[in-house]
């Protein structure tokens, strides 16, 4: 029987052409599953020989001004958190010449540093203050000097390094602070201390200037979230987060008998949490792939203690939030070594122990005071006097403020106008030139603040809000603190903190 063997060719063909065509889709499948798992293990791990990023934006200077607002031992954490901070930019590839650091540099070398020319602010961690350059210390850590720097104008310096924030339309500038504050204040070691309008002042003017492409600010303090709330605009491209809002404290942390605990021979906190938190982040990931906004929400969770605002607090933002979409690296740079770090980092999770930043003194006083030797009387005393003096000068100030309250609007009412919070999206006070005014004048009378007493600031702030004159305020401190002996504390001593 004849084959019709062009039949028998068609159908080998087509049976061919089914087969190449199931064999094309099998190769495409089993390819678009190996670009998916690449895709996932890319997200979490990449040769170092590989492209970082394919974000190109790289025109123009990074700079940084860096601050630690405090001075004495007992404040340890502010100095060793603004150390860290400049260790992790000078990683990132930020150099010397456009990092300015702000502290009174008395730590290192102090008789009571158990480890002498070191700080660290982890209880593992390893000495962060070599190579931290000394551009303005002691006295020169002033509000004056930091407004001229920032600036840019090396003629309103006053000594120090003369290093100023010389930057240009297309840089980067990220600003650190870390000390005590209070509603509408930041504390600085020399007086005056800095008011939120006037920081505020200064950054209209630096954006007037053309001086930055973008600026992020980070600040730890207590009641930090008072010096933008109401009056920080959403147009200078400047993007601020807070460790707390304008009503709370913020927090110390790795203190001794804490878990973890500093090296048993420190009778001081290491560091503060929201300072510890952002930057144990960005040394956790690769900060070429992490957004500002990412960050912020990590640093937010860890800040709040899980949750538990009775130890936690609520880190804010202001300002222009557009900028939370940027990749950290423009502000903070990239350290190669942190090319393979994945996105997550579940050690960062954990519950912190901490203490009020406001009681911090008093526990590194205590602290003191339990380790000085019983053949050592007359230190005990001396310790003991000062924590005497601490603690008597501050029942003063919070006794005499509620008093001030009573003469000024009664019994029934003081208290509830002093101590009244204004609504989400107001500024603390509607005249601070009033708010100065109020403080000098309870000052005079009743001395010196403190880094405690700056608490009191949003009282003074109400008495303005209610139209209460200047005359009637004197009047009133006067009555409340006559007689009172304020000693070294009066600022006649350190100046006033207005």
């Amino acid at each position: 029987m004849a084959v019709d063997h062009s039949l028998f060719s068609k159908k080998r063909s087509c049976a061919l052409l089914s087969s190449s065509w199931m064999l094309l889709m099998m190769l495409c499948l089993h390819s678009s599953a190996a670009r998916l798992n690449r895709l996932e293990w890319d997200s979490v791990i990449q040769l170092p020989s590989e492209p970082v990023d394919a974000e190109t934006d790289e025109v123009g200077t990074r700079w940084a001004v860096l601050v630690a607002g405090s001075s004495g031992y007992g404040n340890y954490r502010h100095q060793a958190d603004v150390c860290h901070a400049y260790q992790l930019l000078i990683k990132g590839g930020l150099k010397e010449e456009n990092i300015v650091v702000f502290m009174y540099d008395d730590i290192a070398n102090n008789e009571l540093n158990p480890r002498p020319g070191i700080i660290i602010n982890h209880p593992d961690g390893e000495d962060v203050y070599a190579g931290v350059p000394k551009d303005y210390t002691g006295e020169e850590v002033t509000t004056e000097n930091l407004y001229a720097v920032l600036l840019g104008d090396k003629s309103k310096v006053e000594g120090g390094s003369g290093k100023v924030i010389n930057s240009k339309s297309e840089d980067r500038i990220f600003i650190y602070y870390s000390d005590h504050g209070g509603p509408g204040v930041l504390g600085m070691p020399n007086m005056p201390y800095l008011y939120a309008m006037d920081f505020i002042d200064v950054l209209k003017k630096k954006h007037a200037s053309g001086g930055y492409k973008e600026m992020v600010v980070y600040v730890e303090a207590c009641e930090s979230g008072s010096i933008f709330e109401g009056i920080m605009p959403k147009d200078l491209n400047v993007y601020v987060t807070t460790a707390s809002n304008a009503q709370e404290s913020s927090w110390g942390t790795y203190c001794p008998g804490m878990d973890p605990s500093p090296p048993p021979e420190y009778i001081t906190c290491l560091g503060d949490l929201y300072s510890v938190a952002w930057m144990e982040d960005s040394e956790s990931h690769n900060l070429k792939r992490e957004t500002v906004k990412q960050q912020y929400q990590s640093v937010k969770k860890r800040t709040s203690n899980l949750n538990n605002y009775a130890v936690g607090s609520h880190v804010m933002q202001y300002g222009d939030t557009n900028i939370t979409d940027d990749k950290l690296y423009l502000f903070q740079g990239f350290d190669p070594a942190t090319v393979n770090f994945p996105p997550h980092n579940g050690r960062l999770e954990a519950k912190m122990e901490v203490v009020n930043q406001r009681d911090a003194e008093l526990f590194f006083m205590w602290q003191l005071y339990q380790r000085s030797s019983n053949h050592q009387p007359e230190k005990k005393r001396h310790i003991l006097s000062q924590i005497t003096e601490t603690v008597k000068h501050r029942n003063h100030l919070d006794g005499s403020v509620e008093l001030i309250g009573v003469l000024l609007y009664g019994p029934g009412k003081g208290s509830s106008v002093l101590e009244s919070v204004r609504a989400t999206g107001l500024p603390l006070v509607d005249d601070w030139s009033c708010l100065k005014s109020m403080v000098r004048v309870f000052e005079t009378h009743c001395g010196s603040l403190t880094q405690y007493g700056v608490k009191h600031m949003r009282a003074f702030a109400n008495i303005c809000n209610s139209g209460i004159s200047e005359r009637s305020m004197e009047e009133a401190c006067v009555a409340a603190c006559g007689g009172y002996d304020a000693g070294h504390l009066h600022p006649s001593n350190k100046g006033y903190s207005a």
